[in-house]
Protein backbone atom coordinates (compact mmCIF):
# COMPACT_ATOMS: atom_id res chain seq x y z
CA UNK A 1 0.00 0.00 0.00
CA UNK A 2 1.49 3.69 -0.84
CA UNK A 3 1.78 5.13 2.43
CA UNK A 4 1.35 8.93 0.43
CA UNK A 5 -2.35 7.39 -1.12
CA UNK A 6 -2.94 6.64 2.82
CA UNK A 7 -2.47 9.69 3.67
CA UNK A 8 -4.31 11.56 1.19
CA UNK A 9 -7.67 9.76 1.61
CA UNK A 10 -7.38 10.31 5.59
CA UNK A 11 -6.76 13.95 4.86
CA UNK A 12 -9.70 14.06 2.73
CA UNK A 13 -11.97 12.00 4.78
CA UNK A 14 -10.94 13.72 7.53
CA UNK A 15 -12.01 17.36 6.23
CA UNK A 16 -14.61 15.81 3.74
CA UNK A 17 -13.01 17.70 0.97
CA UNK A 18 -11.00 17.09 -2.08
CA UNK A 19 -10.01 20.95 -2.29
CA UNK A 20 -9.35 21.47 1.76
CA UNK A 21 -7.14 18.25 1.50
CA UNK A 22 -5.50 19.76 -1.30
CA UNK A 23 -4.53 23.25 0.79
CA UNK A 24 -3.98 20.98 3.71
CA UNK A 25 -0.99 18.82 1.75
CA UNK A 26 -0.43 22.34 -0.24
CA UNK A 27 -1.02 19.83 -3.53
CA UNK A 28 -3.71 20.68 -5.89
CA UNK A 29 -6.72 18.97 -5.90
CA UNK A 30 -6.53 16.78 -8.97
CA UNK A 31 -3.41 15.11 -7.18
CA UNK A 32 -5.15 14.21 -3.74
CA UNK A 33 -8.43 12.73 -6.37
CA UNK A 34 -6.29 11.17 -8.30
CA UNK A 35 -3.89 9.60 -5.01
CA UNK A 36 -7.51 8.14 -3.29
CA UNK A 37 -8.49 6.52 -6.62
CA UNK A 38 -5.54 4.65 -6.80
CA UNK A 39 -5.81 3.57 -3.02
CA UNK A 40 -9.41 2.51 -4.26
CA UNK A 41 -8.19 0.82 -7.32
CA UNK A 42 -5.67 -0.69 -4.70
CA UNK A 43 -7.76 -2.32 -2.29
CA UNK A 44 -10.40 -3.25 -5.37
CA UNK A 45 -13.21 -1.34 -3.24
CA UNK A 46 -14.62 1.87 -2.91
CA UNK A 47 -13.45 4.10 0.17
CA UNK A 48 -15.79 7.32 -0.36
CA UNK A 49 -19.14 8.20 -1.30
CA UNK A 50 -19.76 11.38 -3.56
CA UNK A 51 -22.52 12.70 -3.70
CA UNK A 52 -22.12 16.08 -5.72
CA UNK A 53 -19.55 18.43 -2.78
CA UNK A 54 -20.22 16.03 0.03
CA UNK A 55 -18.08 13.69 1.15
CA UNK A 56 -18.95 9.87 3.23
CA UNK A 57 -17.22 7.03 3.88
CA UNK A 58 -18.45 3.62 2.78
CA UNK A 59 -18.05 0.65 5.24
CA UNK A 60 -14.68 -0.26 3.71
CA UNK A 61 -14.09 3.24 3.74
CA UNK A 62 -14.22 3.70 7.94
CA UNK A 63 -12.07 0.38 8.17
CA UNK A 64 -9.20 1.98 5.97
CA UNK A 65 -9.67 5.62 7.60
CA UNK A 66 -9.75 4.48 11.08
CA UNK A 67 -6.84 1.81 10.57
CA UNK A 68 -4.72 4.03 8.87
CA UNK A 69 -4.34 6.30 11.00
CA UNK A 70 -3.10 3.93 13.47
CA UNK A 71 -0.54 3.19 10.78
CA UNK A 72 0.55 6.97 9.98
CA UNK A 73 0.69 7.31 13.85
CA UNK A 74 2.73 4.35 13.94
CA UNK A 75 4.73 5.83 10.93
CA UNK A 76 5.40 9.17 12.69
CA UNK A 77 6.32 6.60 15.95
CA UNK A 78 8.84 5.11 13.63
CA UNK A 79 10.33 8.07 12.42
CA UNK A 80 11.14 10.23 15.40
CA UNK A 81 12.28 7.31 17.45
CA UNK A 82 15.00 6.94 14.18
CA UNK A 83 15.81 10.63 14.81
CA UNK A 84 15.89 10.07 18.91
CA UNK A 85 18.30 6.92 17.87
CA UNK A 86 20.30 9.11 15.32
CA UNK A 87 20.74 11.59 18.16
CA UNK A 88 21.20 9.86 20.88
CA UNK A 89 18.70 10.36 22.49
CA UNK A 90 17.33 6.72 23.25
CA UNK A 91 18.78 2.76 22.42
CA UNK A 92 20.60 0.56 24.07
CA UNK A 93 24.08 0.02 24.18
CA UNK A 94 25.47 -3.82 25.29
CA UNK A 95 29.24 -3.51 25.41
CA UNK A 96 31.78 -6.87 26.28
CA UNK A 97 34.02 -5.81 28.89
CA UNK A 98 36.57 -9.02 30.16
CA UNK A 99 37.12 -8.42 34.08
CA UNK A 100 40.95 -7.59 33.95
CA UNK A 101 39.72 -4.64 31.62
CA UNK A 102 36.53 -3.46 33.62
CA UNK A 103 38.00 -1.22 36.10
CA UNK A 104 39.83 0.93 33.61
CA UNK A 105 36.24 1.97 32.19
CA UNK A 106 34.88 3.51 35.07
CA UNK A 107 35.79 7.25 34.14
CA UNK A 108 34.57 5.82 30.40
CA UNK A 109 31.06 5.35 32.06
CA UNK A 110 31.07 7.80 33.95
CA UNK A 111 31.74 10.03 30.68
CA UNK A 112 29.25 8.61 28.72
CA UNK A 113 26.38 8.33 31.09
CA UNK A 114 26.64 12.30 31.21
CA UNK A 115 27.29 12.99 27.99
CA UNK A 116 24.33 10.52 26.57
CA UNK A 117 21.90 9.60 29.35
CA UNK A 118 19.28 8.50 27.14
CA UNK A 119 21.15 5.74 26.25
CA UNK A 120 20.87 2.31 28.45
CA UNK A 121 24.49 0.89 28.48
CA UNK A 122 24.92 -2.60 29.30
CA UNK A 123 27.81 -4.02 30.09
CA UNK A 124 28.56 -8.08 29.29
CA UNK A 125 32.05 -9.34 31.38
CA UNK A 126 33.35 -12.26 29.60
CA UNK A 127 36.59 -13.20 28.88
CA UNK A 128 38.02 -11.30 26.19
CA UNK A 129 38.19 -14.77 24.30
CA UNK A 130 34.71 -14.98 24.34
CA UNK A 131 33.64 -11.37 23.86
CA UNK A 132 35.62 -11.55 20.40
CA UNK A 133 33.90 -14.35 19.12
CA UNK A 134 30.18 -13.18 20.59
CA UNK A 135 31.28 -9.84 18.19
CA UNK A 136 32.60 -11.97 15.44
CA UNK A 137 28.92 -13.57 15.48
CA UNK A 138 27.34 -10.49 15.80
CA UNK A 139 25.78 -11.11 19.63
CA UNK A 140 27.59 -8.51 20.42
CA UNK A 141 28.08 -5.00 18.19
CA UNK A 142 31.14 -4.05 20.26
CA UNK A 143 33.32 -5.13 22.91
CA UNK A 144 36.89 -4.73 24.61
CA UNK A 145 40.10 -6.82 24.31
CA UNK A 146 43.58 -6.77 24.92
CA UNK A 147 45.43 -7.38 21.48
CA UNK A 148 46.50 -9.17 19.82
CA UNK A 149 42.78 -10.37 19.25
CA UNK A 150 42.18 -13.26 17.48
CA UNK A 151 43.07 -12.94 13.27
CA UNK A 152 40.68 -16.11 12.11
CA UNK A 153 37.68 -13.92 13.41
CA UNK A 154 38.92 -10.85 10.81
CA UNK A 155 37.79 -8.49 13.94
CA UNK A 156 38.55 -5.11 12.95
CA UNK A 157 40.14 -3.25 16.14
CA UNK A 158 41.19 0.02 17.65
CA UNK A 159 43.79 0.37 20.36
CA UNK A 160 42.28 2.60 23.44
CA UNK A 161 45.00 2.26 25.59
CA UNK A 162 48.29 0.73 26.30
CA UNK A 163 49.99 0.41 29.52
CA UNK A 164 53.89 -1.04 30.23
CA UNK A 165 53.78 -4.51 32.35
CA UNK A 166 55.54 -4.36 35.60
CA UNK A 167 56.92 -6.80 37.82
CA UNK A 168 55.97 -7.17 41.32
CA UNK A 169 57.66 -9.21 44.46
CA UNK A 170 58.49 -9.13 48.12
CA UNK A 171 60.50 -7.07 49.39
CA UNK A 172 64.33 -7.53 48.49
CA UNK A 173 63.53 -9.39 45.31
CA UNK A 174 65.16 -6.65 43.51
CA UNK A 175 68.37 -4.80 44.13
CA UNK A 176 67.98 -1.54 46.25
CA UNK A 177 65.96 1.47 44.19
CA UNK A 178 65.75 -0.77 41.36
CA UNK A 179 63.25 0.65 39.06
CA UNK A 180 63.39 -1.33 36.02
CA UNK A 181 64.31 -5.42 35.10
CA UNK A 182 65.13 -7.22 32.15
CA UNK A 183 63.09 -9.75 30.81
CA UNK A 184 66.12 -12.07 30.77
CA UNK A 185 66.55 -11.51 34.43
CA UNK A 186 63.12 -13.51 34.81
CA UNK A 187 64.94 -16.43 34.20
CA UNK A 188 65.25 -17.61 37.33
CA UNK A 189 62.54 -16.19 39.38
CA UNK A 190 59.74 -18.16 40.32
CA UNK A 191 56.76 -16.36 38.08
CA UNK A 192 52.56 -16.18 39.34
CA UNK A 193 51.22 -15.41 36.36
CA UNK A 194 47.19 -14.80 35.63
CA UNK A 195 45.77 -17.93 33.67
CA UNK A 196 46.20 -19.37 30.01
CA UNK A 197 43.36 -17.84 28.64
CA UNK A 198 44.41 -14.53 29.13
CA UNK A 199 45.79 -12.47 26.70
CA UNK A 200 48.90 -11.18 28.74
CA UNK A 201 49.72 -14.68 29.89
CA UNK A 202 50.08 -15.86 25.71
CA UNK A 203 52.14 -12.81 25.05
CA UNK A 204 54.12 -13.03 27.93
CA UNK A 205 54.79 -16.72 26.82
CA UNK A 206 55.76 -15.41 23.56
CA UNK A 207 58.10 -12.95 24.85
CA UNK A 208 59.83 -15.65 26.92
CA UNK A 209 60.24 -18.25 23.71
CA UNK A 210 61.53 -15.35 21.84
CA UNK A 211 63.86 -13.97 24.83
CA UNK A 212 65.28 -18.16 24.66
CA UNK A 213 64.16 -19.53 27.94
CA UNK A 214 61.36 -21.35 29.60
CA UNK A 215 59.83 -19.12 32.35
CA UNK A 216 59.71 -21.18 35.89
CA UNK A 217 55.26 -20.90 36.67
CA UNK A 218 54.76 -21.36 40.14
CA UNK A 219 51.38 -20.46 40.38
CA UNK A 220 48.48 -19.13 37.78
CA UNK A 221 45.56 -17.75 39.24
CA UNK A 222 42.33 -15.71 37.18
CA UNK A 223 42.00 -13.06 39.60
CA UNK A 224 44.62 -10.29 39.71
CA UNK A 225 44.63 -9.52 43.44
CA UNK A 226 45.79 -12.86 44.30
CA UNK A 227 48.85 -12.82 42.55
CA UNK A 228 49.62 -9.85 44.25
CA UNK A 229 48.65 -11.62 47.26
CA UNK A 230 51.19 -14.55 46.22
CA UNK A 231 54.03 -12.22 45.68
CA UNK A 232 54.25 -10.31 48.45
CA UNK A 233 53.78 -13.62 50.27
CA UNK A 234 57.32 -14.75 47.95
CA UNK A 235 55.86 -17.34 46.28
CA UNK A 236 56.97 -15.65 42.68
CA UNK A 237 57.17 -12.48 40.85
CA UNK A 238 53.75 -11.25 39.59
CA UNK A 239 53.88 -9.40 36.11
CA UNK A 240 50.55 -7.07 35.87
CA UNK A 241 49.90 -3.80 33.65
CA UNK A 242 50.44 -0.69 35.60
CA UNK A 243 47.02 0.56 36.37
CA UNK A 244 47.01 -2.65 38.45
CA UNK A 245 50.12 -1.66 40.17
CA UNK A 246 48.82 1.53 40.42
CA UNK A 247 45.49 -0.10 42.97
CA UNK A 248 47.78 -2.19 45.34
CA UNK A 249 47.38 -0.44 49.12
CA UNK A 250 48.77 -2.01 51.91
CA UNK A 251 50.55 -5.16 50.29
CA UNK A 252 54.43 -5.63 51.11
CA UNK A 253 55.68 -5.47 47.65
CA UNK A 254 57.90 -3.70 45.74
CA UNK A 255 58.27 -2.95 41.87
CA UNK A 256 60.03 -2.73 38.62
CA UNK A 257 58.81 -1.77 34.96
CA UNK A 258 59.81 -4.32 32.40
CA UNK A 259 62.48 -3.63 29.74
CA UNK A 260 64.44 -5.24 27.26
CA UNK A 261 62.26 -5.65 25.44
CA UNK A 262 59.61 -3.52 26.73
CA UNK A 263 56.27 -5.43 27.12
CA UNK A 264 53.23 -3.72 26.28
CA UNK A 265 49.57 -4.39 27.44
CA UNK A 266 47.36 -3.01 24.83
CA UNK A 267 43.47 -2.45 25.25
CA UNK A 268 41.09 -2.26 22.27
CA UNK A 269 37.74 -2.00 21.19
CA UNK A 270 36.82 -4.68 18.67
CA UNK A 271 33.91 -4.90 15.91
CA UNK A 272 32.90 -6.93 12.95
CA UNK A 273 32.71 -4.32 10.70
CA UNK A 274 29.59 -4.73 9.71
CA UNK A 275 26.93 -1.96 10.43
CA UNK A 276 27.54 0.39 14.07
CA UNK A 277 24.70 2.08 15.54
CA UNK A 278 25.14 5.60 16.47
CA UNK A 279 25.62 4.75 20.18
CA UNK A 280 28.34 2.38 19.47
CA UNK A 281 30.15 4.96 17.50
CA UNK A 282 29.32 7.42 20.47
CA UNK A 283 31.11 4.54 23.18
CA UNK A 284 34.06 4.68 20.90
CA UNK A 285 34.53 8.18 20.45
CA UNK A 286 34.33 8.54 24.84
CA UNK A 287 36.93 6.04 24.96
CA UNK A 288 39.58 7.62 22.60
CA UNK A 289 38.67 10.82 24.40
CA UNK A 290 39.17 9.64 28.33
CA UNK A 291 41.75 6.99 27.30
CA UNK A 292 43.12 7.47 24.32
CA UNK A 293 46.32 9.30 26.51
CA UNK A 294 47.49 6.21 27.27
CA UNK A 295 47.92 5.44 23.18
Amino acid sequence: MDIRSLRYFIETARLSSFTQAAEKLHVTQSTVSKMVRQLEAELATPLLLRDGRQLALTDTGRVVFDRGQEMLATLRLLVQEVQDTRALRQGTLTVGIPPMINLLFTPVLKAFRKRHPEIALVLAEDTGQVIEQRVASGELEIGMTVLPSDPSLELVTMPVASYPIWALGMPGTFRKKQATIRLKSLRDMPLVLLNDDFALTRSLLRRFDEAGFAPTIAAQSGQWDWLVAMASAGLGVALLPEPFIERIAGEPVEAARVIEPEISWDVAQVWNGRYQSHAATAWMLVCQEILGKRL
